[in-house]
């Protein structure tokens, strides 16, 4: 079974290199150390996740299609 991941880096000076994963079809997030770090994470979060659902005879959800798109805000909305 296959999720996507969106991956961004956490912005805190305590966590440098950090990325935070985001599991969209499943609404869970996780980070890890770099990119591969937050991506293993994800998936150990994930495989636990399904694991948990399994146990308690919960489906689990499918991610049929995955798509990310971006949009522009003016500078003059963020602020001075």
């Amino acid at each position: 079974m296959r999720y996507s991941v969106f991956l961004e880096p956490v912005e805190e000076a305590e966590l440098p290199g950090y990325y935070y994963a985001h599991i969209p079809a499943l609404d869970l997030m996780t980070h890890g150390q770099g990119v591969e770090g937050a991506l293993a994470a994800a998936r150990e979060l994930v495989e636990g996740w399904i694991a948990e659902r399994r146990a308690h005879g919960e489906p689990v959800p499918t991610e049929s299609e995955s798509l990310i798109g971006h949009i522009e805000v003016a500078d003059a909305v963020l602020g001075p």
